[in-house]
């Protein structure tokens, strides 16, 4: 037998709700923590895509509206201006936002091997942005990349050689990559990078909160459900067991106990009262009939004894207690078969009584025996048997008329 089948069925209650308290909270952690990674991830791209939009519309405003200024002032260059946009955006945040280009001119700018991967992708494929997260020497970024495409005001300054401003060709040599680019073509992108632990930590903090807001709700409820079913089910069927081995410990039938529904466990506790209340009317039959049939072998002017198969004397009267020598209470439980001269024909015409006693229906056997007392004396007796069955055995009953007396 388990240790569980062992357990009281409160112990088992409160086992089984802890446990479906506990699988809640973990499904509910695992689920949440899914739902705030999404949603992170989300507010992630969201803003990494907005930060890439605003830096590429400021690069696209300014190359269309300035025309000799930046040859007077370089810091007024469009890519220039927008990467000092994009330093002054993200000072102080966990972003990192930078242009890159494979035609980089500062080694500073140099695209490392997702971005160079990214803008090769870009260049031969009609797709603006693409994000994943990275792991670079064992710690984990978010990436997103928007891509560049040049204009046409891109092209006056990185068009042809010849169509450049003087302080573009005195700055790059003819022949360099930082000429002849097309409208349309891809000229750059902006990277956005994110260090996931940042993200994991704002992960950490809503679950902490959702968690804890989640827990209590489960809390409270499965509190609440088990109060419930502790007092409409646990309770009424631990009554019930108590009053059950009550009724085993004692005898006594005459308990019974409230009903207070209509459901299942009332249907079972009305039950059991009513059983309770059969058994107490058969009982109270049976100690009647009982008390009649001593009254009757009183009354009887030969031994009465009955006993069971094994020849255990139940019942006698008086006429016994003198035919074998011994007060009732001593004579009570003695083995009938003790006292005969010849007990094993005894117990055989027992037997065969009890065998074909259905076929005799009932009839009295009679035979001749002797019986001695205790003090030795013997008497021959006639025996007659008759038997009826309990609900679990058979009981025999023997008439014994003295016949004579030899001392």
């Amino acid at each position: 037998m388990s240790w569980f089948a062992t357990m009281k069925l409160s112990a088992k209650f409160n086992l089984i709700m802890s446990s479906l308290l506990i699988v809640l909270f973990l499904a509910a952690a695992f689920f949440t923590y899914k739902r705030e990674q999404l949603l992170i991830m989300k507010v992630a791209v969201d803003n990494a895509r907005h930060i890439a939009k605003q830096i590429i519309e400021t690069r696209d405003y300014i190359s269309s509206v300035v025309r000799g200024e930046p040859e007077g002032n370089y810091a007024l260059v469009p890519q220039v201006v927008a990467t000092q946009v994009a330093k002054r955006m993200t000072t102080g945040s966990k972003y990192y936002v930078r242009q890159v280009s494979l035609r980089y001119r500062n080694p500073e700018n140099r695209p490392d091997d997702y971005e160079t991967e990214q803008l090769k992708k870009f260049a031969g494929k009609a797709i603006r942005e693409s994000y994943s997260v990275v792991e670079v020497k064992g710690e984990q970024s978010f990436r997103y990349m928007q891509s560049m495409v040049a204009e046409k005001s891109c092209l006056e300054c990185h068009g042809t050689y010849d169509q450049a401003p003087l302080f573009i060709r005195n700055r790059f040599p003819r022949g360099h990559y930082s000429y002849n680019y097309k409208l349309g073509e891809v000229i750059g992108a902006v990277s956005v990078t994110i260090p996931m632990a940042e993200l994991y930590r704002e992960i950490g903090t809503n679950l902490k909160v959702d968690l804890i807001y989640r827990g209590g709700i489960f809390f409270v409820i499965i509190v609440i459900m088990g109060a419930l079913i502790r007092r409409n089910i646990i309770n009424p069927i631990k009554m019930l067991s108590e009053s059950i081995t009550q009724v085993t410990r004692t005898g006594s039938f005459a308990d019974r106990l409230p009903k207070k529904s209509d459901d299942e466990i009332g249907q079972l506790i009305n039950s059991f009262n009513e059983m309770m209340a059969e058994l107490e009317r058969k009982i109270e039959q049976s100690r009647e009939s009982e008390e009649r049939y001593r009254k009757f072998i009183e009354i009887a002017k030969s031994a009465v004894v009955t006993f069971m198969h094994d020849g255990k004397i139940v019942i006698a009267n008086q006429k016994a207690e003198e035919l074998f020598g011994l007060p009732r209470q001593e004579l009570l439980g003695e083995i009938v078969y003790n006292f005969f001269e010849n007990s094993e024909m005894l117990r055989e015409e027992v037997s065969d009584y009890l065998r074909t006693g259905e076929e005799r229906k009932g009839a009295a056997r009679t035979t001749m025996q002797k019986v001695r007392d205790v003090k030795g004396v013997s008497r021959e007796v006639e025996v007659a048997l008759s038997a009826t069955q309990t609900e679990h055995r058979p009981m025999i009953t023997a008439i014994l008329r003295e016949l004579t007396s030899n001392k």
